[in-house]
Formats: C-alpha cells, sequence, structure tokens
C-alpha cells in the first residue's frame, strides 16, 4: 500500500466518529462509554488483529522457524478463540490495543522510505498508537477511564473530537496533496 493511501484511509476513519462528535455529542458520549466493555466490537476487533497478525506470520520468510509456521498459526488462532472466550472483560479495549499495535507496524512499515519528512506526522502518530497499545493491554480499566474523562463535559467532547477531526483532516490532505 502507498503511504498516500494510509494517510488517506486513516484521515478518513479517524474523521467518521469525529463529525457524529461535534454533531451529536450525547450519542456520541453513550456509544463511546458502551465501547470499552462492548462484546461485539470485541469480537470484531480481535477477530480482526488476530487475522491481520496471521497474515503477517503468513508472511514471513524466516527459515529457522518455517517448520513451526501451521503449529504457530494454529496456536494463535487457538489465543485469539480463548481470548474471546476467556478475556470477555474490556475485551474491545484488548481488541483495540492489537489493532492499534498493527496499524502502527503498517504506518511505520510504508513510510519508512518515503521522501517527505512529513512522512514524521504519520510515524509520530503510530508511535503514540504503540504506546497505548501496550498501555491499554497492560491495564485496558486505564480505556475506560481515559473516556471518560475525555467525554465528562460536552465543551470536552467537542474541543477533543474538533482536534481529532483536524488531524483527520491534515491526514487526509497529506495524502492528497504531499506523499
Amino acid at each position: 500500500m502507498k503511504l498516500s493511501t494510509l494517510s488517506i484511509l486513516i484521515g478518513l476513519v479517524i474523521s467518521a466518529p469525529q463529525i457524529y462528535g461535534l454533531m451529536k455529542p450525547a450519542a456520541f458520549v453513550a456509544s463511546i462509554r458502551k465501547f470499552p466493555r462492548s462484546l461485539p466490537w470485541g469480537y470484531a476487533l480481535v477477530t480482526l488483529g488476530t487475522a491481520w497478525f496471521l497474515w503477517h506470520l503468513k508472511q514471513e520468510s524466516i527459515a529457522d522457524f518455517a517448520v513451526y509456521k501451521p503449529y504457530l498459526m494454529a496456536g494463535f488462532v487457538a489465543v485469539g478463540v480463548a481470548t474471546c472466550i476467556f478475556l470477555q472483560d474490556f475485551l474491545a479495549v484488548r481488541g483495540l490495543a492489537i489493532v492499534l499495535l498493527l496499524l502502527a507496524k503498517q504506518v511505520v512499515d510504508t513510510a519508512r522510505w518515503a521522501d517527505s519528512t512529513w512522512r514524521l506526522v504519520l510515524v509520530t502518530l503510530a508511535y503514540v498508537w504503540v504506546v497505548g497499545g501496550i498501555w491499554f493491554t497492560i491495564s485496558p480499566w486505564r480505556c475506560r477511564d481515559l473516556l471518560h474523562w475525555f467525554t465528562a463535559t460536552e465543551q470536552r467532547v467537542k474541543v477533543g473530537c474538533a482536534v481529532r477531526l483536524t488531524l483527520a483532516l491534515l491526514l487526509v490532505a497529506l495524502g492528497l496533496l504531499v506523499f
């Protein structure tokens, strides 16, 4: 995938909830506060993360563990399924952490050879996702607490959505004009 396409896609995905949050802050707050314990979001994100990780593992060509690759694939499928069965508390946050880490890998790998120094905007965002993914993996309740803090007042919701929408529009503009 080209960096321009990735930047536009990330910008569009980030902008959609922000627009919703600016238009309907009360409904946005209600849906955001349900997210950490949402099983449907959890199943979807863990499934996406597991499938994405398995795709990366399948692409790996290190001969040292080629013999073990089928066992690793089966083991990681089992971990993904077991996570959905036995770790249902904050499953959506755990799934989000997996997806954030894999998305950060995709961004850093894609931006590695880009000519523009503007790529550092995406790379910095990727490293923020890495820290967030690690933090939410270790203590998923912190995501709930963080979301409650960001949605404590309508003013905070609007300011937060406006800042994230600005970042999203910057990513789209970079994808269209720079990369």
